[in-house]
């Protein structure tokens, strides 16, 4: 059964944009490891790939939320090398999140994605709605005349 990761800017406080994610099961348990840091017996994947990048010099610098094609998020590890260069490696967004939060390392998203799969300010929706029918209202009162209301 799928899940959402919602992603939202740094410092927002729950009314500015989100950006939902649709994951499965498996990559939520993986997210949820990282965020919850207790101990295991043995390294899950994410933790592998993260030991994995260390041991070859290398450090993420942040993960990148790329492009969005219908409901498929589309996501990039950015590497620096020891040498300054960097490297991007293309994954799941899922994956990429869960190496984030097991890093402390930012998660960002280009602004297309941003604008084309956001979820949309309900209570301004509401409002722009309910503004909408009140002129309507308005517009509909002080354009009847007496004559519209003889028998």
């Amino acid at each position: 059964m799928p899940s959402l990761v919602v992603l939202k800017r740094q410092g927002d406080d729950g009314k500015g944009i989100h950006l939902p994610i649709r994951i499965g099961p498996v990559e939520v348990a993986a997210i949820t490891a990282g965020i919850d840091d207790s101990p295991r017996k043995r390294p899950l994947t994410h933790d592998l790939l993260s030991s994995t990048i260390d041991s070859l010099g290398g450090r993420l610098s942040s993960v990148c939320i790329d492009d969005v094609r219908g409901t498929t998020f589309y996501a990039t590890l950015q590497l620096i090398r020891d040498d300054g260069t960097r490297t991007d490696i293309d994954c799941r967004p899922s994956d990429a999140i869960a190496l984030a939060v097991r890093r402390g390392t930012p998660i960002y998203a280009r602004e297309q994605v941003i604008e084309t799969a956001t979820m949309p300010d309900f209570k301004k929706v509401e409002k722009d709605t309910e503004q909408q029918e009140l002129k309507a209202f308005h517009d509909f009162v002080e354009g009847l005349n007496p004559e519209d209301f003889t028998l």
